[in-house]
């Protein structure tokens, strides 16, 4: 019981339980790898946030050590990411009007927020939204977030001060703006550009980011540039986190309620795509409600520890991937070693200069961009370009926040438009007595007198007329006058009660009844006994039929049998089959 009770809610504890020696050493160097990226990262993201360098190491640390134990995937690192970070400052920069500090406490409680609804989202089996946001909506969106950042931190890089909060405006802005560059800024941010350059090619394996951040910090210190108005990070304070409840009107929290449910959602999805690809590579699975807990939990340890949210980082697991890391002790090495960093040693920080972070978050935003990506699903899925398109300019003009919430609509009515308006099939016999979809290939044949039909969605109240419609159509097109049953693949379409939809199928036994057509549902037999009783249709011979698959139905049907007789169609070969296995191939 007590196993059972640790492996629900601590499976990362679970696997550490069963550790191996042998995997120690790849570990160790996997997590000091991982530091190397993670520091420099941090930093550059508590910086487009609008928080202190420093908060960027909180937001490392405890939601790490968090994950190591209840998260499911071995490989994920966790820690701030682009997106998340673009989304807090979009919303909060707004709501603060320049107070630093509320502008800290603001991001403390969007992240409390996102915890606790993805706490919520976890406890209702949500993990399914996990698969909610296409690839091409999610394709769009992210392309969107690191076109905005990357302008946002070109007026950092070179020195400019700008006033304008929107993409649109921040471009139109631009051109009047040049002639205030900073070219001691500019000097900083082409050395740490540079540098970054010739460690990728030189010595790949080395951290670049931090090398180039620590060679012009050191660059900036040694020639006192910050004199002459090269701007640093300034003045960290360090040590350990405070915890400090927010002080500010509580009526401002209302303003972040509904964007905090959209980061937890673009979080989630952004965690479980990198999760579910390294799991996949490295053999096993995860799942996707724990995951949504330990989203939850890790970014209400973010909050507590005074950080910003959190999501999965995909370019720290790979380094964890890359070198070797077997375990989620790579999670727990890696944040004792940023927590003795942000709590001893953190004074160099101060040194940093802002455009040497601009620089690293301009190359992190970079990786993002694939407008390749949208441009070739022009050629597979015009609907799918047509929404990483959308989803893409949405980012752009109107914002971070507004476009990830016309992307979950866009979703939302991307699957409601599947489900109201599924395709559907008249089926018949092959040669080999196998039923399958009636198609222009030919290699099946009606049955005299018998209309089969499947309707590929499960029915419910918004897409029963439509159903109603679609059947009659074909019903009236096998000729009405010659038909003499038709039948329903129930297995495809009646997945669960609804009041609506009995009523509808009530309706169709009517009509086709004072046209002198039997109606067989064909599957799900004792379920939909129980529905017709309780919605007081009658079934059998004064009724609907039902049968418990479709080859029985089709054997039942008279048409079938004066069919065969008569060498129209081939005998049904197959015998009666359970109903999770009547499954046919339509004609593609």
């Amino acid at each position: 019981m007590k196993t059972a009770w640790i492996n629900e809610w601590f499976p990362g504890l679970s696997q550490l339980k069963n550790y191996e020696k042998v995997w120690l050493g790849d570990d160790v160097r996997a997590a000091l790898s991982v530091v190397a990226v993670a520091l420099p990262v941090a930093i550059a993201y508590a910086q487009l946030t609008g928080v202190s360098a420093i908060v960027g190491l909180y937001s490392c640390v405890l939601p790490m050590l968090v994950y190591a134990l209840v998260g499911t995937s071995k490989q994920l690192i966790v820690g701030p990411d682009a997106a998340t970070c673009a989304v807090i400052a979009a919303v909060v920069t707004p709501l603060a009007a320049g107070d630093t500090v509320k502008h800290w406490q603001l991001v403390i409680t969007m992240t409390a927020m996102t915890g606790a609804w993805c706490l919520i989202a976890s406890k209702f089996k949500l993990g399914i939204f996990a698969d909610f946001l296409s690839r091409p909506i999610l394709l769009g969106l992210l392309n969107g977030v690191a076109i905005t950042i990357v302008v946002g931190q070109l007026f950092k890089v070179f020195g400019i001060t700008y006033n304008e909060s929107y993409l649109i405006e921040q471009v139109w802005e631009a051109p009047s703006q040049w002639v205030n560059i900073h070219w001691q800024t500019v000097i900083v941010s082409a050395i740490t550009f540079s540098i970054y350059l010739a460690c990728k090619k030189l010595r790949p394996s080395w951290p670049a980011a931090m090398i180039a951040i620590i060679i012009a910090s050191l660059f900036v210190w040694l020639c006192d540039l910050e004199s002459i108005g090269v701007h640093v990070v300034g003045m960290v304070q360090g040590g350990l986190p405070v915890f400090q409840a927010p002080e500010f009107d509580i009526g401002i929290s209302r303003e972040l309620v509904m964007p905090a449910l959209n980061l937890a959602m673009v979080s989630f999805v952004s965690m479980m795509l990198t999760a579910r690809s390294f799991a996949a590579k490295n053999g096993y699975d995860i799942d996707a409600d724990k995951e949504f807990r330990a989203l939850g939990l890790m970014n209400l340890a973010s909050a507590f520890s005074q950080g910003f949210a959190i999501s999965g980082a995909d370019s720290r697991t790979a380094v964890n991937d890359a070198n070797g890391g077997k375990t989620q002790l790579v999670s727990i090495i890696a944040a004792l070693i940023i927590a003795i960093i942000a709590i001893l040693a953190y004074q160099p920080l101060k040194f940093i200069p802002v455009a040497a972070l601009g620089v690293v978050l301009i190359i992190a935003s970079l990786s993002l961009i694939d407008l390749k990506g949208i441009w070739g699903l022009r050629r597979r899925n015009k609907d799918a370009f047509y929404l990483s398109t959308i989803t893409f300019i949405a980012v752009l003009v109107i914002g971070v926040i507004p476009g990830i919430t016309m992307a979950v609509l866009l979703g939302l009515f991307q699957f409601i438009r599947i489900v109201m308006r599924p395709t559907d099939q008249v089926l018949g016999l092959d040669a080999k007595g196998t039923v399958r979809s009636l198609g222009s290939s030919g290699k099946a044949q009606p049955i005299p007198g018998l209309v089969i039909y499947r309707f590929n969605s499960p029915l419910t109240y918004f897409n029963a007329a439509h159903f109603k419609r679609r059947l009659l159509h074909h019903v009236a097109e096998a000729g009405s006058d010659g038909v003499n049953c038709v039948i329903i693949d129930a297995v495809a379409s009646f997945t669960h009660l609804d009041v609506s939809v009995m009523a509808v199928i009530d309706d169709i036994q009517t009509i086709l009844k004072k046209r002198g057509i039997r109606l067989v549902l064909a599957g799900h037999k004792r379920r939909l006994k129980q529905w017709c009783a309780l919605s007081g249709i009658k079934v059998g011979e004064e009724g609907i039929r039902i049968r418990a698959d479709m080859y029985l139905a089709i054997k039942m049907s008279g048409c079938y049998q004066e069919a065969v007789s008569e060498g129209q169609v081939p005998e049904v070969v197959k015998e009666k089959l359970p109903e999770e296995q009547v499954h046919t191939q339509p004609e593609v």
